[in-house]
């Protein structure tokens, strides 16, 4: 009987969410890839330099493949997103390509593909299949579905789509082990509350702290973990005002008229997440790459407690309570933990290049119970 761990590579590594998941599992990472060098430092600095390439995964040659039980990954998505221009020439559209590279290399027994969901639809997953059916995959079988990253303990409401494949016997999705409300044996959805509660609600700077770390023989900005992150903006007057009418759930429809910009005033409809306020008790929209800018979604704190009632034009407005409401969108420490980071995760970059990291990654709790999920049938 063996005792060694089950072996992973993490391929658009990111800043190491999958790696995360697998690691909390027992799974030991033997190489990773990613691209962005931030990025790929953030995973070097929790995870080990040693097996981390910073650079175009089409330039890893042969012989810097190892074999790995596992091979694990999101090819980029923003060539098919729902937010992208979903073009079909999409160079980012190919990157799939350089995954079976490296599956046809490393003869991984199980491996993972994340991406969003509309990728099951794509034309690039039609032809991933066509590999599967009779090209180079022909020897694993896959399972793909969308899942909701709530639905396995994430206090983030984040479709993705997820395919298993496997030349060790086929592999259905992971059930679910959450759910909005308990049924069925399945525990409750985690919530925002769950995973920023008594947190500093006004934090003391606006900056990250002065550091400077050599990654891949480059300094860069860091090493940064816990509260160094959880720094605020310094929004105008005009911006406060705007927060102070959003309930928790609400949006840019309860602020009044008069104080949003023309673009919003003459949209009656649609973009209704805009300036939107989280619930203490529900999972949080999906965290994007700009989460620090509440015209960007659901991104204001959670905390609000009404305070004076203002009508308008005929219509009843309610603003909060200045002491007691929290007029800020979430920081960047906040957002790590909502996309279920240790709380100890480690940071290197400036802010915006963090804050990218932080809504690229896959929320580890979907890793970890994906990787649970397939453990017992690795060799």
């Amino acid at each position: 009987m063996t005792t060694a761990k089950p072996t992973t590579i993490d391929l658009f590594a990111g800043c190491g969410g999958m790696t995360v998941g697998f690691a909390d599992e027992g799974f030991q990472p033997v190489l990773a890839v990613e691209w962005d060098r931030y990025a790929a430092a953030t995973y070097a600095a929790n995870w080990g330099e040693d097996h981390v390439i910073p650079g175009d995964i089409a330039e890893v040659a042969k012989n810097q493949i190892p074999v790995a039980d596992v091979i694990i990954g999101g090819p980029p998505c923003q060539g098919f997103s729902n937010l992208g221009l979903k073009r079909l020439d999409d160079p980012r559209n190919q990157l799939w390509r350089e995954y079976v590279r490296f599956i046809r290399t490393a003869k991984p027994q199980v491996f993972v593909i994340e991406n969003v969901d509309r990728f099951a639809k794509s034309p690039e997953f039609a032809m991933l299949q066509a590999e599967i059916d009779h090209g180079l995959l022909k020897n694993y079988e896959i399972s793909y579905g969308v899942l909701n990253a709530a639905d396995y303990g994430v206090s983030q409401r984040r479709r993705r789509t997820i395919i298993i494949g496997s030349r060790v016997g086929r592999i259905e999705l992971p059930e679910p082990t959450h759910a909005r409300e308990a049924a069925s044996g399945l525990k409750p959805w985690r919530t925002v509350r769950d995973r920023i509660e008594g947190l500093p609600a006004r934090p003391d700077t606006t900056e990250l702290p002065q550091s400077v770390t050599s990654f891949f023989g480059e300094p860069m900005p860091g090493v940064f973990k816990g509260l160094d992150i959880h720094f605020r903006r310094d929004p105008r007057q005009l911006s406060l005002d705007r927060y102070s009418y959003v309930p928790p759930g609400g949006g840019r429809f309860d602020v009044p008229p008069e104080l949003l910009p023309r673009c919003w005033r003459e949209k009656a409809t649609g973009t209704t997440d805009v300036m939107g306020r989280m619930r203490w008790d529900f999972p949080s929209h999906t965290i994007r790459t700009e989460f620090f800018k509440p015209e960007k979604g659901s991104y204001l704190h959670p905390q609000w407690e009404a305070g004076v009632q203002d009508r308008r034009e005929e219509r009843l407005y309610v603003r909060g309570n200045p002491r007691k409401s929290v007029n800020r969108v979430v920081t960047h420490y906040e957002a790590s933990l909502i996309q279920d980071f240790p709380e100890a995760y480690q940071w290197v970059g400036p802010k915006i290049a963090i804050a990218k990291q932080i809504g690229n990654a896959v929320p580890s709790g979907l890793a970890r119970a994906i990787a649970r999920h397939i453990k017992p049938y690795i060799a």
